[in-house]
């Protein structure tokens, strides 16, 4: 969608990544409410499983605020990828929107000036302005 600038098609991805964040969250919510889920799990991982004995040994309370940490990382940068994304958006819906960039000013803040040719032959037809006089 952003490569060939239709912003529809940015939309299914957009609800994805939201779809994706809320699951993340919804696993840190698990992890902040069941911590206990973590060292099961951990058991339940195969033997030949690398550093699963050390990950046993570590206090329960740490795990637990090591991985909080560790998904609260990823749900941020998740949070940026969803920012990109519905900036894209909007900027290809505004660039869809119109091609031409109006600016608008007050009659007051703008000076027109006339055409070149118009200038060019009444300015030599005007007489100077009067002398200047002291009061």
């Amino acid at each position: 969608g952003a490569y060939q600038q239709h912003a529809a098609w940015i939309i299914p991805f957009f609800c994805y990544q939201i779809f994706d964040f809320a699951l993340n969250t919804l696993v840190a919510v698990t992890v902040l409410v069941y911590p206990n889920s973590i060292q099961e799990y951990i058991r339940q991982l195969p033997p030949n499983f690398p550093y699963k004995e050390d990950i046993m040994s570590v206090n329960p309370t740490c795990l637990v605020l090591i991985i909080l940490l560790f998904i609260s990382i990823i749900l941020a940068f998740k949070g940026y990828l969803i920012s990109c994304v519905w900036n894209c958006y909007r900027y290809i819906n505004g660039r869809n929107a119109s091609d031409v960039l109006v600016y608008v000013t007050s009659n007051d803040t703008t000076v027109l000036l006339p055409p070149y040719d118009d200038a060019a032959v009444n300015g030599t037809a005007k007489e100077p302005p009067p002398p200047y006089v002291s009061a």
